[in-house]
């Protein structure tokens, strides 16, 4: 068998549904499914059971410890040559498994990784938060686009490996946040090819709201400094951009004020000029409205991409900037 599809889920039998059904419809069928329930109160093991004469499936349940010891578990009972590890709220393309093979059947590799996309049928909100961790205007490109100011790294939603390079490294640590950068840094830390598969990607669905969206970029800040202390020549100048952005746009906003006050206290009048200060902030607003505008087709999706991007960007920031001064370390994880 070429490959083990591994899926840690924590109280999202719809989701997995949803993936499992995707699955069904692969066009190449040398695969087996290992579903790990991380100690979910909704369990999905009725909806496993739905798939069990579709697909090769294997359902495992233990006690919660994160997604980064669940995909562990998954991988030390799986039996493909290569492990696919996929988030269990993606979708995945009927040729993604074709693509993977023809990718590696045409330049072999111990790991690669794939974008991830926004479905037709997600929601405005769903496709603005994609937009906004998927653009070069709020990533830099980071997470498998054509264009990007940093190294490729697999992330977990969309992560295969080669099982033994998977062994060798020790699989996921037990981190809180960012255990999917600490595996991909060792890959290249130790010497293993990994490449980027542009056209294997998958649909990923995203929060639903803006207050749960900004928590998780917070913690992926958070675990940015994490990474640094761990691997300290893996930093580069794209991880400090976001803490520049909002220290920048913080600046700015704070110096419009004190224009306005000032202006009121010496002439008593309210100061249009005082509102240049956030011309930049506007100005970057609207390259975004525009961007989204132009790959989403929406203007709903577009206007709905600005507050998403300034709630990337300052949730990433802000987490970073905490973690930095705070010195706190997010590696055990903790229940959901």
């Amino acid at each position: 068998m070429q490959f083990s599809i591994i899926i840690p889920v924590y109280n999202r039998p719809q989701e997995v549904d949803e993936l499992l059904e995707s699955l069904c419809q692969q066009s190449l069928n040398d695969f087996e499914v290992v579903v790990v329930e991380d100690g979910s109160t909704e369990k999905c093991d009725t909806i496993c059971e739905k798939y069990s004469d579709r697909l090769t499936l294997h359902y495992y349940y233990k006690s919660n410890s994160g997604p980064g010891p669940s995909r562990n578990y998954g991988a030390e009972r799986s039996q493909g040559e290569y492990l696919i590890i996929l988030d269990s709220d993606v979708i995945v393309p009927e040729n993604y498994l074709e693509i993977v093979k023809q990718e590696l059947d045409r330049e072999p590799c111990d790991a690669f990784g794939g974008p991830d996309r926004a479905h037709p049928s997600f929601t405005p909100i769903q496709k603005a938060i994609n937009y906004s961790m998927t653009s070069f205007f709020t990533t830099g490109g980071i997470r498998g686009g054509k264009k990007k100011m940093d190294k490729f790294y697999p992330r977990s939603f969309n992560l295969g490996i080669r099982k033994s390079a998977y062994e060798a490294l020790g699989g996921f640590a037990p981190m809180r946040y960012g255990e999917d950068i600490d595996l991909s840094t060792k890959i290249f830390k130790n010497g293993y090819s990994c490449r980027l598969f542009p056209d294997a990607f998958v649909y990923h669905k995203r929060r639903v709201k803006f207050s749960s969206f900004f928590h998780q970029v917070k913690h992926s800040g958070e675990a940015r400094v994490v990474l640094k202390d761990k691997y300290p020549e893996t930093f580069k100048l794209v991880h400090l951009l976001p803490a520049a952005f909002v220290v920048g746009n913080v600046f700015l906003v704070a110096a419009c004020i004190v224009h306005i006050i000032l202006a009121f206290l010496i002439r008593g009048t309210f100061s249009w000029w005082a509102l240049l200060w956030l011309a930049p902030t506007l100005l970057y607003a609207l390259m975004v409205l525009i961007d989204s505008l132009i790959k989403n087709k929406s203007l709903k999706v577009a206007l709905l991409s600005v507050p998403a991007a300034f709630c990337q960007l300052f949730g990433y920031g802000l987490g970073f900037i905490g973690a930095f001064f705070g010195k706190k370390k997010p590696l055990q994880r903790e229940k959901s």
